[in-house]
């Protein structure tokens, strides 16, 4: 990865978390259930690389990362 597409990608998932995160929040307001059913799911995410980078546990901490984020910002 050239070191602009690096930065390039690292905009994109900074503006894609805020914009779901601030989604996650307007829809949990109205469904109180919703970031619990998410959370319920986790064990069935994973990281769909076939090669030695694959590593679902990665994936679920970081959705758990950002489901208590959400629940943070949703108690303000």
């Amino acid at each position: 990865m050239t070191d602009d597409t690096a930065v390039q990608a690292r905009h994109r998932e900074i503006a894609v978390k805020h914009v779901l995160l601030k989604l996650i929040e307007y829809v949990e307001a109205k469904h109180p259930s919703l970031l619990d059913h998410v959370e319920s799911s986790l064990d069935r995410l994973g990281d769909p690389a076939k090669d030695d980078s694959k590593d679902d546990e990665a994936v679920r901490e970081i959705a758990r990362k950002l489901i208590a984020s959400t629940r943070r910002e949703g108690a303000v």
